[in-house]
């Protein structure tokens, strides 16, 4: 059915106005649905997200704290693990995977040159895509199928889920897949006499930072920490993000400018979840869902199934979607009408699956054109498609069991579902 449903995602920068049309057209959506799309605080949220993202990456200071990092990592098994921690750190500020990859490139051609020896950089070329994947299921702004997730569970009668609480459901989980992804990678490319093996690596910078890039940390840790405190001071997530891009786009202080930042915002990715959001908007005011919820699971689901194995169900299909369909966002539009919607007929909370089939959708590093971070760490020529596919076999098995496990015995205990 993903398969089907999977040339949608081809309509690139034409699938919003094509959306509007046609919800508004059907009747499904009041033509004024649209402009009130200017007023959506999520969109809000992730431009600001990505203005502060911007001048971060231009700024210089992710790549010299990496290497800061690493320098004191006494053996390759402790520089990867210290290279997990700081990628999945950086999910939290840069709200997009490319986004992340571009910016840790850099780092990892730094390192690659300092190892030189084939089988380390090919560990490392593994890892940082893999990570960067992973990883970004732990922040709301980490990719904009979260976004998307967050609405539709509003929209399905759920507590809504802001930046804190999605950090306090989906971190543990992000941080555990990324986990298992250094371990399996360790374990299946290096040698135990390797993975002691002291690493030659290069020397952090030693000039100081400058003062655009102190000021630039400073902003980007102060916001990062208001959106997790936000909840025990009243904060809202959008005011501590428009504060947060201001900043950071002070000339003055971080030496960026607002226009400057601006033209570096992925506006396709804006556009393609606000078309998405429109289409889950029309969906659940229209009353789709509740077809789906009451019809739909009698076509996918075997008389007498529980809602253990539809849990079960949509993390393996949501692990598999990537196969079908390239974007992560893309994969969300579809994984929630096609798989949690009619699934959660069989007794499963609906809110939970959609969380489940979001998570899921995040693992994609089977194939090169599967991601496109794992596109562009395969461009550099130190790892090839069977390498690929030796890591994704065991690396999604675990990942589905993970998703399982938490689906089951986390999840609920933390009052999603």
């Amino acid at each position: 059915m993903l398969r089907h449903l999977a040339p949608l995602t081809r309509l690139g920068p034409w699938l919003l106005p094509l959306a509007c049309a046609a919800l508004v057209l059907a009747g499904a959506l009041p033509a004024t649905a649209v402009p009130a799309l200017l007023g959506e605080p999520l969109l809000w949220l992730l431009l600001c997200a990505f203005v502060l993202a911007a001048v971060l990456q231009g700024s210089g200071l992710a790549e010299r704290l990496a290497l800061r990092l690493v320098a004191g990592a006494g053996s390759l098994s402790a520089l990867c693990w210290r290279l997990t921690a700081f990628i999945a750190a950086t999910a939290f500020v840069i709200p997009s995977t490319s986004a992340r990859a571009a910016l840790l490139l850099p780092v990892f051609a730094e390192l690659a040159r300092a190892l030189a020896a084939p089988r380390p950089v090919r560990a490392l070329a593994l890892l940082f895509p893999s990570v960067i994947l992973l990883s970004a299921g732990a922040s709301l702004t980490g990719a904009g199928a979260h976004l998307v997730a967050s609405d539709v569970i509003a929209g399905l009668g759920g507590a809504p889920i802001g930046f804190a609480r999605w950090a306090w459901l989906a971190a543990p989980f992000a941080l555990s897949a990324s986990a298992g992804a250094t371990w399996l990678i360790l374990h299946l490319f290096l040698r135990a006499d390797e993975r002691r093996g002291v690493p030659t690596l290069p020397a952090p910078p030693r000039t100081p930072l400058t003062r655009a890039q102190r000021a630039i940390g400073a902003v980007t840790a102060l916001t990062v920490a208001l959106w997790l405190a936000g909840p025990w001071f009243g904060l809202p997530p959008l005011a501590v993000a428009f504060a947060g891009a201001l900043a950071a786009t002070c000339p003055a202080l971080t030496g960026a400018s607002l226009p400057q930042a601006l033209r570096r915002v992925d506006w396709r990715l804006l556009g393609l979840l606000a078309a998405i959001m429109l289409i889950a908007e029309a969906m659940l005011a229209g009353g789709a869902a509740d077809r789906w919820l009451a019809g739909g699971v009698a076509v996918l689901w075997p008389a007498g199934a529980g809602p253990r194995t539809a849990l079960a169900l949509a993390a393996l299909l949501a692990v598999l979607s990537h196969l079908a369909v390239a974007s992560r966002t893309a994969r969300a539009m579809l994984l929630m009408p096609a798989v949690a919607l009619p699934l959660a007929g069989s007794g499963a909370d609906a809110a939970l699956l959609v969380f489940v089939c979001v998570q899921g959708s995040g693992f994609c590093q089977s194939f090169a054109w599967c991601a496109k971070p794992v596109a562009i760490f395969a461009r550099q020529g130190a790892f090839g498609p069977a390498d690929l596919l030796r890591l994704a076999a065991p690396l999604a098995l675990g990942v589905t069991g993970l998703l399982v496990l938490f689906a089951l015995a986390v999840w609920p205990h933390q009052g999603l579902g």
